[in-house]
């Protein structure tokens, strides 16, 4: 694990600019599956809009805590109006100033994903338009419900990274809104490389689309992996959650229940388990849900688990990207190590942070030979002050932790280093 913790993350969907999705995705739904009984609720009676004060609060709390993970910014939410061009309702200014609120605030500790297009109705790529029939099959949530190629699926989502990209927000992966992709598993993680390539130039795309639970591992999975052993390997990291939404709901009307994620002296609940697992924490909520359609109910929950999880697992858990996961597994599994007595050699196919290694029957001190720089690492003095550049040893192995560059990098370990 980096740093030898347990990595956090929270993944926020049905984000975006302004725009309230429980508001403006609730008619929507209720008009293409009517007899849905979470579509007939009073969706005119809440907030059109969760305000930049909103996301200012948020992010500056989270960004004090160190909180990182997934912020969804979707192109055209509900088909109210493009992010890139104008958004029927709020000014020009208002919308250029949301837009640099996220760049400004909620990067660099968060991602950017589309969530599709609209999150509702499915776009006719050719004309820009929605589709013309109302009906499940024609929207995002359960498209699409035949079978296409390879290259429309990715058509698609390029479509989305695009206007993204036209905001000036970087991006590396993609989420799926609903059962988007739930006729094509197998071809969804080629789609997402090809149009997260294409778009962006990213060596290491990623998505987001499963829920774990119960006793599976909640690891990323690397999938479409090809060119092992070349200069070019390529691959697509599937990077799960392992929680369910138990803040405030993707309509931003539900209480929230935190005991499910953490209780508040952190003995007992779903993260705690899977930190007590050893395995990625990656809880999950939608953004209406932390807003709570006015009462931030959701986010005060929200806090309360995070301070929970602190006061017990501070030393123990990281808090990550959701690229940043992805990337750390694709060069845990992906890098080979070569081992000569006290000498390391590691061939890895893809940079990462704080990349750490426990070595059996080892002593320092610890230095790595990465090209023509050689570094030592500082011993540290404890485990939990353990970070990139330093390394620790008990008496049965020593770890260290140093950041791990793309290419053949050597470690020397004892006297002689």
């Amino acid at each position: 694990m980096p740093r030898d913790r347990v990595p956090l993350s929270f993944i926020i969907d049905d984000s975006t600019c302004l725009v309230n999705m429980g508001h403006f995705c609730t008619p929507q739904f209720a008009t293409a599956m009517p007899n849905r009984a979470e579509y007939q609720k009073p969706w005119r009676s809440w907030p059109r809009e969760i305000p930049d004060s909103f996301v200012r609060k948020f992010g500056q709390w989270c960004a004090d805590q160190g909180v990182k993970g997934k912020y969804s910014i979707v192109p055209n939410p509900a088909c109210v109006g493009w992010l890139d061009r104008e958004l029927p309702g709020w000014s020009r200014a208002d919308l250029q100033a949301s837009l640099k609120l996220v760049r400004e605030l909620m990067l660099p500790n968060w991602d950017i994903h589309p969530e599709m297009i609209t999150h509702t109705r499915v776009i006719d790529l050719k004309t820009g338009r929605p589709m013309q029939k109302i009906s499940p099959a024609t929207m995002e949530n359960s498209y699409p419900q035949e079978k296409k190629s390879v290259d429309e699926l990715a058509a698609y989502l390029a479509y989305a990274l695009r206007i993204v990209k036209n905001c000036d927000l970087p991006c590396e992966g993609i989420t799926t809104p609903g059962g988007f992709g739930n006729s094509m598993k197998s071809e969804l993680p080629i789609a997402v490389d090809q149009a997260v390539r294409d778009v962006y130039g990213i060596d290491l795309p990623h998505y987001f689309k499963y829920v774990i639970s119960g006793d599976r591992s909640t690891e990323p999975k690397l999938e479409h992996l090809r060119g092992v052993g070349t200069d070019n390997v390529r691959l697509t990291v599937n990077v799960p959650a392992g929680t369910g939404d138990w803040f405030g709901g993707w309509q931003g009307d539900s209480l929230s229940d935190p005991d499910r994620y953490c209780n508040a002296a952190a003995t007992s609940g779903r993260m705690v388990e899977l930190i007590q697992r050893r395995q990625p924490a990656v809880m999950i909520c939608h953004w209406p849900g932390m807003y709570s359609n006015g009462s931030e109910e959701g986010f005060r929950s929200f806090q309360r688990v995070v301070q929970s999880l602190a006061s017990r697992f501070g030393d123990d858990t990281i808090w990550m990207k959701v690229s940043e996961i992805a990337r750390y597994w694709a060069a845990k599994q992906l890098t080979e190590i070569r081992r000569e007595g006290n000498r390391l050699t590691l061939t890895a196919p893809f940079a990462t942070q704080r990349y750490t290694l426990q070595i059996d029957a080892a002593a320092g001190p610890v230095s790595i030979q990465q090209g023509s720089k050689r570094t030592q690492l500082r011993q540290a003095s404890r485990r939990s002050t353990l970070d990139a550049g330093t390394w620790i040893a008990d008496e049965q192995n020593l770890v260290a932790c140093f950041d791990l560059p793309k290419g053949t990098s050597e470690m020397v370990l004892g006297a002689n280093s």
